[in-house]
């Protein structure tokens, strides 16, 4: 049936975007027959519980009712659980402290902050009768980063290291005798260079014969693991591309592919070992994630249907991950390596997006700035019952993602086919700057934040509008966070380009905001843009360039880009006359995680796109 693009009625609604807020699974761990993992639940006011798995395959909440087992470390979390002999220890959030769930009851095992979510702890490890993980102390002028061991019978705990501006990845050898951490600086973030440490552990929690392995100003090291037979791995990109390699600085691998990542969150894992003495490793090459085994000194892939592999772990025989598809949302499953025989351990539930509606993207690559090439992922509109009138092209919705090292993969995305599924075309950019494509790919981002990402977003665009794909006339443009600054840039940089914008809490005065801003990223600016140029360059100094109608959603809790810069360019848009609306969403941090909020957030925007581009909304 004809009907005009952006009109079709859809099975994919507000609703089935609010159950499925992202990421939903994450951080997959094994202790003895029980494999546990980490989820996200919209619909239980945004909670993150831990699941374990039985031998007999039942799954059940490892953690009370109501409870959210997350860190805000660095704001952004990860790590929040461990397990060790069928004891869960993890840091709940409404308090930020350590807990066991012991006789079926959580025991807090760290002292109560004297202030709200004074004392953080993330990237947790049993070793022996401690816990050792990253502590954050809420301290003035910045907060106090260090490693620390935490007494599993519950007290104040011990530092073992401190000095540096961060620290992550705390890992004990398998007979306790030493350990290894990564450590980094300001002004660095962790993916321009940190260094990985290692000491011996005397009994008492007492370091000795501290030695840097690897790392440096540049070079990112990631995932520091020890073998079962106590040999320290780790990845680093010391060659342009992140690589495993053994503490002796020998290469396991030499891809020019992505075995690592940026260091965003605590307990990401790119390998994991056999017991055979066998390697798994996850590589990402140009926007998609591969999985292959390092046996007989060579790399075998397994031929498998993921695109997107994640938090890789072992039980011995099998490696465990979380994987997802073009046409498959998240599960967390067992691949036998030798027979490529998966199991599935998550229970599946009901798929949100049928899969007779489901739009498969196609990578594409795109001339840009610079005579340089890019990349992005297109989902042209697909519904089963509807086509658009003879002639008429899709409108297009350009998606920038965070970070902005961050990258996008061809997964299926409520929130994408959310817009696919009613006529619109949706482009999905990886831009200069972001992550598995190389270190050369991601450093042309420096200094040039607001110019390269602006740049590949726009070309994008201009791209498929002019082979045909797309209505030149008909684009829109929405982001996230660093997305959001990239929004913001596009509107005044190029202000005839897109029809309208969407800004997801996005950066829109530099100097505002390195004052506000987290510890984490409070230097990030100093690699993006040269300092002379931050009021050049931000968004808020050029407003009155924009012409086209702005949607700015914020959250209330935001500590990342606080509502302040939202706010700032609501206020000169108002001042201009720009026609604009501001959604504020109470209790929401960076990133919405609520059902509620996730609903209202994805039928505003396409409310707002439809009263812009003047066709009727069918929710």
């Amino acid at each position: 049936m004809d009907a005009p693009f952006g009109s079709w009625p859809s099975p994919v609604d507000g609703d089935v975007v609010a159950r499925d807020p992202g990421w939903t699974h994450s951080l997959v761990l094994v202790d003895g027959d029980h494999v546990y993992w980490s989820e996200a639940r919209s619909l239980e006011g945004g909670r993150d519980v831990i699941v374990a798995r039985g031998p007999n395959g039942a799954c059940e909440d490892a953690i009370p009712a109501g409870w959210s087992a997350r860190t805000r470390v660095h704001e952004y979390g990860g790590g929040a659980y461990t397990v060790a002999g069928g004891t869960v220890y993890f840091c709940r959030d409404a308090d930020q402290r350590v807990y066991a769930i012991r006789d079926g009851a959580p025991v807090p095992l760290t002292p109560e902050p004297g202030v709200e979510h004074g004392l953080r702890y993330a990237d947790l490890q049993v070793a022996g009768d401690w816990l050792v993980c990253v502590r954050e102390r809420v301290a003035e002028p910045e907060h106090v980063n260090e490693l620390v061991a935490v007494p599993l019978a519950g007290g104040e705990p011990v530092v073992l290291e401190a000095g540096h501006d961060f620290y992550a990845a705390p890992r004990v050898s398998p007979d306790g005798s030493r350990i290894a951490w990564l450590a980094w600086d300001h002004p660095r973030m962790p993916w321009e260079g940190s260094e990985l440490y290692v000491a011996e552990l005397k009994e008492g929690l007492s370091l000795f014969r501290k030695r840097r392995v690897a790392g440096g100003a540049a070079e990112a090291i990631v995932q520091p693991a020890w073998s079962p037979s106590g040999e320290l791995h780790y990845s680093s990109d010391r060659t342009g591309w992140w690589n495993l390699y053994r503490e002796n600085g020998t290469a396991v691998t030499a891809l020019e592919a992505e075995v690592g990542g940026p260091l965003w969150v605590f307990g990401e894992s790119y390998y994991a070992f056999l017991d055979d003495g066998r390697i798994v490793v996850v590589y990402s090459s140009a926007g998609a994630d591969h999985l292959a085994v390092v046996e007989d000194g060579s790399l075998r892939d397994v031929e498998l249907e993921f695109t997107r592999i994640v938090d890789v772990v072992s039980d011995g025989r099998r490696a465990l991950f979380i994987g997802a598809s073009p046409v498959r949302g998240l599960r967390v499953v067992a691949l036998d390596v030798d027979s490529g025989a998966v199991e599935p351990l998550s229970p599946d539930g009901e798929a949100l997006v049928p899969a007779e509606y489901v739009s498969v993207p196609r990578a594409v690559e795109y001339p840009t700035t610079g005579c340089r090439t890019a990349y992005a992922l297109f989902y042209p509109p697909h519904h089963p019952s509807y086509r658009g009138p003879e002639g008429e092209r899709p409108p297009l919705v350009v998606r920038v993602h965070g970070g902005p090292t961050a990258h996008v993969s061809a997964i299926l995305r409520p929130e994408i086919q959310f817009f696919t599924t009613r006529g619109f075309a949706v482009v999905d950019v990886n831009y200069g700057g972001s992550t598995g494509y190389g270190r050369e790919y991601r450093d042309r981002l420096r200094g040039q934040w607001g110019i390269v990402d602006t740049d590949d977003a726009v070309n994008a665009a201009r791209f498929l509008a002019e082979s045909g794909e797309v209505d030149g006339a008909r684009m829109t443009i929405t982001g996230g966070s660093a997305g959001g600054w990239t929004v913001l840039s596009a509107l005044t940089r190029y202000p005839d380009v897109f029809a309208c914008g969407a800004d997801y809490y996005g950066v829109a005065d530099l100097s505002a905001f390195a004052e506000d801003t987290h510890k984490f990223e409070s230097r990030y600016l100093d690699w993006l843009i040269d300092r002379s140029e931050w009021v050049e360059r931000a968004p808020l100094t050029h407003a009155d360039k924009i012409r086209v109608p702005v949607i700015v959603l914020q959250g209330d809790e935001d500590r990342v880009v606080p509502p302040s810069q939202s706010e700032v360019i609501v206020e000169a848009l108002r001042r201009k006359g720009i026609d604009h609306e501001y959604l504020v969403f109470e209790g929401e941090q960076h990133g919405f995680r609520k059902a509620e909020n996730l609903r209202r957030a994805a039928e505003a925007e396409l409310a707002f796109y439809g009263r812009v581009l003047g066709f009727a909304v069918q929710r």
